[in-house]
């Protein structure tokens, strides 16, 4: 699977809601994609962007 994890992975704070984000790990990395388009486009980050990238999210210099 090319150092894909098999799932997508949601929040438990989704509440089984599909207006989530779901992701998953890669070699090397993690995937990001909407869980209201399974097919669409993904984000795919490095460990280290995709930390930063939360962090961006959970002080609010990204807004939603």
């Amino acid at each position: 699977m090319n150092g894909l994890t098999q799932h997508w992975k949601k929040s438990t704070k989704s509440n089984g809601s599909d207006s989530c984000v779901e992701t998953r790990a890669h070699s090397g990395g993690v995937q990001v994609r909407d869980s209201k388009d399974r097919s669409g486009p993904t984000l795919s980050f490095d460990r280290e962007s995709y930390g930063n990238f939360l962090a961006g999210l959970i002080t609010g210099r990204l807004e939603s």
